[in-house]
């Protein structure tokens, strides 16, 4: 059933949020290294995958179409077949979903392959995982959370960690354009908006409602911006290319988004969001081990900084428990 209005959860099981936080960030990144053999299988650097080439590309913005399709699809057969209690909503929670689906989820992936477009990959995540600057700016400001030196100085490590591990310092470089930074900037604020929303939504709704209207809605907006199922087709062309939609359906959106927002239930939005500069440390240490790409000195030294960022946020005595987020009732 809905779960409105229910008791902030005890801080002691704050845990419970990092490790579902952590989870999120990982199925991300597999999600993500998935995607990106799906975007370059016909590129120059297919050699250096250790997998077999697809003999196809899907384009970035066909592959986010057919993943929340794909998604929502086998989401709503599974809360229909087990969890029907989680479909229950009333018709004035619908904008809300709306909203959710269309800025949260469409709305980050969206801007970001724009970012990506007008800028390179380096410069689109860096640029998205501001995030957490956001996130710290609205909860202090307008949630009440307190301020305290830990949580500036985390958000400050995470984003330098995930500087360099994608090689933003030290590396390639970033590639400045007004576009391009317009666009990543936009990806961020999106990305925050999830987060602010997902703990909005975290004190009403299960994580499988929230999620299976935003993925609805976000469908909607695919479907639109595509013009009609038939823009999401060649994702679909071959029963390799159907398969890892699929996966990625399942296992770089419906886990780690529903991880994501359970993972509200426990944490405050700016260490969730923090938790989550895990995901290019992942993908890179995965590209190294299954893929051989290069992880060198930096990418490391940027993993350490993201993971004492993460160590620095949760330090018993440091930082002081997170600010419930309070909801009004509904009327």
């Amino acid at each position: 059933m809905q779960d409105s209005l229910k008791p902030v959860p005890d801080q002691s099981h704050s845990w419970k949020g990092y490790a579902l936080a952590t989870v999120a960030a990982l199925c991300w990144a597999t999600g993500g290294l998935t995607a990106k053999w799906l975007f370059t299988a016909e590129g120059p650097d297919t050699a250096a995958w250790r997998v077999p080439p697809l003999g196809m590309t899907i384009d970035p913005v066909v592959l986010s179409g057919a993943r929340a399709f794909s998604a929502f699809a086998v989401l709503i057969v599974y809360l229909v077949v087990s969890r029907r209690y989680a479909l229950r909503i009333s018709r004035r929670e619908l904008p809300f979903f709306a909203l959710f689906g269309v800025v949260g989820l469409a709305g980050v992936h969206f801007t970001y392959f724009k970012a990506i477009s007008h800028t390179n990959v380096a410069t689109a995540i860096l640029l998205e995982y501001l995030a957490p600057v956001l996130v710290l700016i609205v909860s202090v400001i307008f949630l009440g959370q307190q301020l305290t030196w830990t949580l500036p100085t985390g958000v400050g490590l995470s984003i330098l960690g995930c500087a360099l591990v994608v090689g933003a310092i030290g590396g390639d470089g970033l590639a400045v354009s007004p576009e391009g930074i317009a666009w990543g900037l936009a990806s961020a604020v999106f990305f925050a908006a999830y987060s602010l929303m997902g703990r909005y939504a975290a004190r009403r709704f299960s994580p499988w409602t929230t999620l299976v209207y935003g993925l609805g809605f976000a469908s909607v907006f695919w479907m639109l911006y595509l013009r009609g199922p038939a823009g999401v087709s060649d994702a679909f062309a071959t029963p390799t290319s159907t398969a890892a939609v699929l996966f990625i359906a399942v296992a770089s959106t419906i886990i780690p988004f529903a991880a994501f927002l359970k993972a509200l239930h426990y944490i405050d939005p700016t260490r969730a969001t923090i938790v989550a500069t895990l995901e290019p440390v992942i993908a890179g240490l995965v590209a190294f081990l299954a893929l051989g790409e290069t992880f060198g000195p930096v990418q490391i030294l940027g993993g350490v900084l993201v993971l004492g960022a993460i160590m620095l946020i949760q330090a018993p005595g440091r930082a002081a428990p997170a600010q419930p987020f309070e909801v009004p009732p509904a009327s």
